[in-house]
């Protein structure tokens, strides 16, 4: 085996734990590279190897790159699975970001158990993902950049080329005569890291000629560093987080020092599936959990995310979605899709006949829970219960004839509890944040 790429994929193969490989195949130079290298190489296929090609519907001729990544499996005896997704910009941080959620959410809903999903990330991404991170002013574990190796869900994300130009790649495809996508948004500099790549870093170069070396080392230190810290960390996390809620002990947060605080938060975050903050608004989270009073329900939000400080702890949710206080429906107990994203449905598969209405709050509600001699507020029930503020408007409220009979899975008058039992099931609400 002489060429020079195959050879390292060779090696990068047999230093890892043989498993089924999923090349994660834009079409681009990149990824037609590695999927055309690991084609050549008998240990990329003994376990099982395939692509799997995210098409976004962006771009004008989306379907035609959708085909021609099929196509080039079918030359090489690859199977090549497209998967097409809806790209919503609904957090506010923009079509860049949801485009990458969106593809990461399929990769974690099409990959199988155990397999480990391939991307072409290589030297000048790792550089560009460096410079990125200084300028999000992050700390140790953002600077230290990507990881070759990380867990992904119930699989696994490998980048094998970190240490491989972006030349070699282009180099490899024009050896082989490869046909590849070009998408044009990689030459708009309006987005960040085309910025950086098209006018940033050939300046940088041209003056400092070893300035991706030195950065890639910074970034190897960064990651050392990272990694030392995060056992401390990690066992902070288990301190300060109650499973129940998954909400954070405030006070005990932000005793922590930053080089703990910062990680900690993040992760944490990312576990959700939220974002993480910038340095103003972590300075910020800092501020209001110093100057909190009581009564008093800080909210500090920022693009993907809303962190709320709610009786001396962190809570962390997505961004709220306008909801139509008027809204309501008939509900039988099948799943019920809410507005705010949540789900209601009766247990055991129950069914209601004839159906009942749910609605949102409006104000003024009132119900008599079965057992209680009094007829109580939602309000008052609401803060005994020590529900969350964020989630109460839109908690589905259960009718009959205009009679409040139930409250989510939360409460039901004597009406509504026989109304359960007759249908041989209770409601149970999943709240959508």
């Amino acid at each position: 085996m002489s060429d020079p790429l195959q050879q390292h994929l060779a090696a990068s193969l047999a230093a890892t734990e043989p498993v089924p490989l999923c090349v994660g195949f834009s079409g681009g130079a990149d990824s037609t590279a590695l999927l055309h290298a690991l084609a050549q190489l008998p240990q990329a296929r003994a376990n099982g190897l395939r692509a799997l090609h995210v098409n976004h519907g962006l771009q004008h001729d989306s379907e035609a790159w959708a085909a021609h990544c099929q196509r080039f499996g079918e030359a090489w005896g690859v199977p090549c699975e497209v998967v097409r997704v809806q790209v919503e910009d609904g957090r506010g941080d923009g079509l860049e970001a949801a485009a990458r959620r969106a593809r990461h959410q399929a990769f974690d809903a099409h990959l199988r158990e155990g397999e480990r999903l391939v991307l072409a990330h290589h030297r000048d991404d790792q550089v560009e993902t460096v410079l990125l991170k200084l300028l999000r002013g992050a700390g140790p574990d953002g600077l230290g950049a990507m990881r070759t190796l990380r867990p992904l869900g119930h699989a696994q994300l490998w980048r094998p080329m970190l240490d491989v130009p972006r030349a070699s790649l282009r180099a490899y495809v024009e050896a082989h005569g490869l046909a590849f996508i070009e998408d044009p948004s990689n030459a708009d500099i309006q987005l960040a890291r085309n910025y950086l790549r098209h006018e940033i870093l050939p300046r940088l170069q041209g003056h400092w000629p070893q300035a991706a070396d030195s950065i890639l080392h910074s970034a190897a230190l960064s990651r050392a560093a990272a990694d030392a810290l995060r056992s401390q960390w990690l066992g902070a996390l288990e301190c300060l987080r109650d499973p129940a809620t998954d909400s954070l002990d405030g006070q005990a947060w932000l005793a922590l020092v930053p080089a703990l605080r910062d990680p900690l938060l993040d992760h944490w975050l990312h576990a959700r599936g939220l974002t993480a903050p910038t340095t103003a608004q972590r300075q910020q989270i800092e501020r209001q959990l110093r100057e909190s009073r009581p009564g008093k329900l800080p909210c500090i939000r920022w693009p993907g995310t809303e962190l709320h400080i709610w009786r001396g702890r962190l809570w962390s949710v997505p961004p709220a979605t306008a909801v139509d206080p008027q809204w309501q429906t008939e509900w039988r107990g099948e799943p019920l899709h809410l507005p705010d994203g949540g789900e209601l449905h009766l247990l055991q598969g129950a069914q209601l006949v004839p159906p009942i209405t749910v609605r949102l709050r409006r104000g003024g509600e009132r119900i008599k829970p079965a057992g209680d001699a009094h007829t109580r507020e939602l309000r008052d029930l609401f803060q005994q219960d020590m529900m969350p503020p964020w989630r109460r408007p839109a908690c589905p409220l259960l009718y009959i004839d205009n009679e409040l009979v139930a409250v989510a899975d939360r409460w039901a008058s004597a009406r509504g509890a026989a109304l359960f039992q007759q249908a041989g099931g209770r409601p149970q609400w999943r709240p959508g944040r």
